[in-house]
């Protein structure tokens, strides 16, 4: 969970430096906004792991932000810090889409082991999704994305995709794809793994994206961007 891209959206200055910091010490890469409007912004654009999110902020409320957010289908977990403690605030905040909530003031002991455990729940739950730059695989929906498009791949294609996005940046050779993919009892044309990486390379870069799966010439084929 360490690495985890966390955003704080508080308009309390020392607040939000304070749990700033003590996120960084724990290891979390942190990034903090100070109204509603640039917390929003920040959800849409940056690729989060959760969110830390005030209930008051000045122009968009934290329970506004969620609903937004999750109007979109956006699943980020988020949690959000209040002073409101009446049951029906909390009801509030849950209906909107927070999956959490913690009262102020707060142990920072209490608000770290909140960030452990949403971290924790989402990583269990993403166990069928898979992610490379910015190519997601969800096995099983069988859905997979390029940025913000839907690819529609074949059965076979999927399941090439999924072999290579398993082993980002791990050389495969063509025996291994051929086993894995096709299956010990393969008997057909021994170009098809040429085939299929021509027709993902053809979908994955029908709006002119990066590449991501190389060629290794004379050994097989790697999922990598070229700056790797």
């Amino acid at each position: 969970m360490m690495n985890s891209h966390i955003l704080i959206v508080e308009d309390e200055a020392k607040l939000a430096q304070f749990i700033k910091l003590e996120l960084e010490y724990e290891g979390y890469q942190v990034t903090v906004a100070r109204d509603g409007l640039t917390g929003l912004a920040n959800a849409r654009a940056m690729n989060l792991d959760l969110i830390l999110l005030d209930w008051m902020l000045p122009g968009i409320s934290g329970p506004e932000i969620c609903r937004r957010l999750r109007s979109t289908g956006d699943k980020v977990p988020i949690i959000l810090l209040t002073a409101k403690d009446e049951v029906s605030d909390r009801v509030t905040g849950l209906d909107a889409g927070a999956d959490d909530y913690i009262i102020k003031p707060f142990s920072i002991e209490e608000l770290l082991a909140r960030v452990r455990a949403n971290l924790r729940r989402t990583q269990e739950e993403d166990t069928d999704l898979l992610q490379f730059s910015d190519l997601r695989l969800n096995r099983s929906t069988r859905e997979v994305y390029r940025g913000d498009r839907l690819i529609e791949l074949t059965a076979k294609e999927f399941d090439l995709l999924e072999y290579l996005i398993s082993h980002p940046r791990q050389v495969l050779t063509r025996e291994q794809i051929l086993e894995r993919v096709w299956g010990y009892d393969f008997m057909g044309d021994s170009n098809i793994i040429e085939v299929y990486v021509r027709y993902l390379r053809l979908k994955l870069e029908a709006e002119k994206e990066q590449r991501l799966i190389q060629t290794v010439r004379g050994v097989g084929y790697v999922l990598r961007e070229l700056r790797d």
